[in-house]
């Protein structure tokens, strides 16, 4: 009997890796800038989901917590990175990041713009902006309020505005969603 329960929970699993994954590799890809990265969190966040996948099978939205566990393992790296630059600093210079292969100038002063907004902010504006994810389940996918959506949400669209100036931003997303789609099929 177990066989049989082992195998619907596998088959359940594989259906939703077939229609999530793209989309939480594209979200984590949003909130790194990094395809390869990307590909490996969104793995990661799978591996861990199945791990755990009676609970998660049996929650009320599973793709929501999909894009959490995506959400926090990019806190993770990012926080993680952050600590190595650190260290790296204190023992060689600071030496300007290069751009690997062309890129559109909208997108590289999105991706700039983007990533001078706290993470949070940063988090609704990807995923109600560039994931058009409703007000809803982006607060589901990162485990916050509906208003506190809407604030960071709103207060991250206008610092974008004054980065890139007005009608740039929200513009400007969707070009780095087209861009990020392109790379990630190269």
């Amino acid at each position: 009997m177990s066989s049989v329960v082992d195998d619907t929970a596998a088959a359940e699993f594989h259906a939703f890796f077939e229609r999530h994954y793209a989309e939480l590799s594209t979200l984590a890809y949003l909130l790194t800038g990094e395809a390869d990265t990307a590909d490996d969190l969104a793995s990661d966040a799978l591996l861990a989901m199945w791990r755990h996948w009676d609970r998660v099978r049996a929650a009320d939205h599973p793709v929501a917590y999909a894009r959490g566990v995506v959400a926090n393992l990019v806190r993770s790296r990012i926080r993680s990175a952050v600590r190595e630059r650190h260290r790296i600093s204190l023992f060689w210079s600071q030496r300007p990041e290069g751009v690997d292969g062309p890129d559109v100038p909208v997108v590289l002063d999105v991706r700039a713009a983007l990533g001078r907004l706290p993470f949070r902010r940063r988090a609704c504006v990807v995923l109600r902006y560039a994931m058009d994810l409703s007000e809803r389940d982006t607060a589901l996918a990162l485990g916050i309020s509906v208003g506190t959506v809407k604030s960071q949400s709103s207060r991250g669209m206008a610092e974008l505005q004054r980065l890139l100036g007005t009608g740039a931003a929200e513009a400007g997303i969707h070009a780095k969603v087209a861009v990020g789609r392109m790379e990630k099929r190269c």
